[in-house]
Parts: structure tokens; C-alpha cells; sequence
């Protein structure tokens, strides 16, 4: 299994529609950069997000989550309390290969200020607008801007094919379009 560089990133994304949309180039001018790097791809974060609260006392429970524990925000800007976190989707929808997994990683800029991305691979032949869950570790409230880069993603390509794909088992986030909470 190996990384795969650039040239391979754009070139599954044109034919086979890999990542949409696709920016040929990484963008940085004034932005937390996004598009193309040397060995995998930097996504954005969309304008939709829930910001979690616990203002119902909840129990963050993954076998019975309750969706009340987040309130719905939609702007060019999320701010994320101190020692809270929010979950939010990429721009780009993702059409994994079948013989290809990946890798997600937070952005540098962000983690320099307390800020964790956390997602987790996404499996040959899962397709889907990427849920991601934005952890602010520090005690002061955090900003998140919409449109921007968020996260890479690198790319690892086996010469075998798995047995059984993401698509063959039907998992359960397969196909998302939204923001999607826990599922059991």
C-alpha cells in the first residue's frame, strides 16, 4: 500500500468524480488553505453546523444519542465554546475507490490553537459529504470559518482489492448529505 501523490488525486477526481467539487490547486490567499497537496487533499468546512450544548443535561450516549444536545447553526463563522466541540460537513462528496482507504487528519493552523479535527477513514467504496467533528481543547471560545480548509485528506492505494467494501457491507453513513449524528 502507498501514498498517492498529487497527479493521482486529480486524476481520479476528473474521471471517476473521486472529489466534488476539486481544486486543481491549493488555495491559501487569505484563507486556511484548501485543494491539492503534495500527497493527499485539503477539504473544507461547509457553512452548516451543530454546536453541541448541554443544556438539557444530557448523556453523550452513542447507542441512544440525543439530538437535542446540539443546536443547529448555519454562517460564514462558527464559534465553538471552551471545552465543547461542534460537528460540521466538508464542501467536497467523496467517491472512494474500491481498492483505496484514507486518512483524515486536522489542519495545522487550527491545531496551533487548541482546535482537534477528528474523522475517521473513510473505507474503499463509501461515498458521501464527510461528517466532522470539531473539538475546541481550550478554555476560550474558538472560531471555525465556513468555505475554508479544515482537514487533510491523504490518500493510501492497494494493489489487492478488500473482500468486502464499505458498499458491499450497506454501512450505515454510506450516501450521507447532511451533518449525521451517531448511529447504532
Amino acid at each position: 500500500m502507498s501514498v498517492r501523490p498529487d497527479s493521482w488525486i486529480e486524476k481520479m477526481s476528473r474521471e471517476h468524480g473521486m472529489i466534488e467539487p476539486f481544486e486543481a490547486s491549493q488555495k491559501r490567499e487569505g484563507v486556511i488553505s484548501y485543494g491539492v497537496s503534495s500527497y493527499g487533499y485539503d477539504i473544507r468546512v461547509s457553512d452548516e453546523f451543530k454546536i453541541f450544548t448541554n443544556v438539557n443535561n444530557a448523556i453523550v450516549d452513542p447507542k441512544n444519542f440525543d439530538e437535542t444536545s446540539f443546536v443547529d447553526f448555519k454562517g460564514d463563522v462558527c464559534v465553538i465554546p471552551p471545552n465543547s466541540f461542534a460537528l460540521g460537513r466538508s464542501v467536497e462528496y467523496f467517491r472512494i475507490p474500491r481498492n483505496v482507504i484514507t486518512i483524515c487528519l486536522g489542519k495545522s493552523t487550527y491545531a496551533r490553537c487548541g482546535i482537534i479535527t477528528n474523522v475517521t477513514p473513510f473505507e474503499p467504496e463509501w461515498e458521501g459529504f464527510v461528517t466532522l467533528e470539531i473539538s475546541n481543547t481550550s478554555p476560550l471560545p474558538a472560531k471555525i470559518y465556513a468555505n475554508e480548509g479544515i482537514a487533510q485528506v491523504l490518500f493510501f492505494e492497494s494493489d489487492d482489492s478488500p473482500t468486502t467494501s464499505y458498499a458491499d457491507k450497506k454501512g450505515k453513513y454510506q450516501g450521507q448529505t447532511g451533518i449525521t449524528t451517531a448511529k447504532l
